[in-house]
């Protein structure tokens, strides 16, 4: 199997024009968060910032807007109660969405509705793949690029397996799902592999195991969410938000440890990976 590259990685960061604008860098929607969950919302759209995204929309039920607006200053916000309309509404104008994180399950239905109307890549995760379980089918409708992050406990669900079969072959069973519904399939774990719908995959060299938390599945789902918005292809995107987000987690385990280091300090980690790439452009 191929292994994910430095180089690979750090093709999705482009030199920025010297007329850019936000319009440049697109408008990422967030679809993230329920009561209980505030973390999930500000550690996508948290990432999602600071991958370069030019505008993060935050689309939060009302319970928690002021959490994550009290930790977020630089996202808008889309607050939504019984009625969903309001993030329809801004899925039209977004031009990369994330759902799931910290999403429950509470409301399948919106799920269906949001993949019934997207017209701009997707990244699902979390709850929003625990939404779609008993209707994997209607990941075949999907007319837009679709990347998949699933842990090994989601894929089980999703292949109506066990956990012991998804990691007695990984490459194998994230492969198949990609190909069967035409999704890139970023199967999270020790050695996080990548499908792609063509058949290839591709697995990640870093990360470490202080990043078995919660919360570090959110901090991938934004900055794939994040370079997706920018324009990149979804392969791509999956491949280089996995390395940078391991490599930032490599680089908290040797100052922080593996013990004490968490999600959040992740984030803290991404802008001198980022000023490195930078001044290799």
């Amino acid at each position: 199997m191929e292994l994910i590259s430095y180089e690979m990685a750090a093709s999705v960061i482009k030199k920025r024009p010297i007329d850019s604008n936000k319009g440049t860098f697109g408008r990422l929607l967030c679809i993230c968060g329920s009561r209980g969950m505030a973390g999930a919302a500000v550690l996508c759209a948290g990432a999602a910032l600071r991958c370069g995204a030019g505008l993060v929309d935050a689309a939060l039920p009302a319970c928690i807007y002021p959490i994550v607006s009290a930790h977020l200053l630089e996202p808008i916000y889309t607050v939504y109660d019984e009625d969903f309309s309001p993030v329809l509404y801004s899925l039209k104008k977004a031009t990369a969405c994330v759902m799931g994180c910290g999403f429950s399950t509470a409301h399948p239905g919106w799920v269906r509705q949001v993949l019934q109307q997207i017209r701009v890549p997707l990244v699902l995760d979390a709850d929003g793949l625990n939404c779609i379980v008993k209707n994997c089918d209607v990941l075949d409708q999907l007319t837009v690029p679709a990347v998949l992050t699933p842990h090994p406990g989601e894929m089980a669900r999703l292949l109506g397996c066990s956990v012991n079969e998804v990691q007695a072959d990984r490459q194998g069973a994230a492969s198949a799902f990609a190909q069967k519904h035409g999704v890139v399939l970023v199967l999270k774990g020790a050695g996080t592999v990548i499908a792609s719908p063509d058949g290839r995959t591709i697995q990640n060299p870093t990360g470490n195991p202080g990043m078995a938390r919660g919360g570090s599945g959110d901090l991938l789902a934004g900055m794939i969410g994040a370079f997706l918005a920018q324009g990149a292809e979804s392969f791509t995107a999956a491949c280089a938000a996995v390395y940078l987000h391991g490599l930032a987690g490599d680089r908290c385990a040797a100052h922080l440890s593996q013990q004490a280091m968490l999600p959040h300090d992740m984030l803290a980690e991404l802008p001198q990976i980022f000023l490195k790439i930078e001044k290799e452009l």
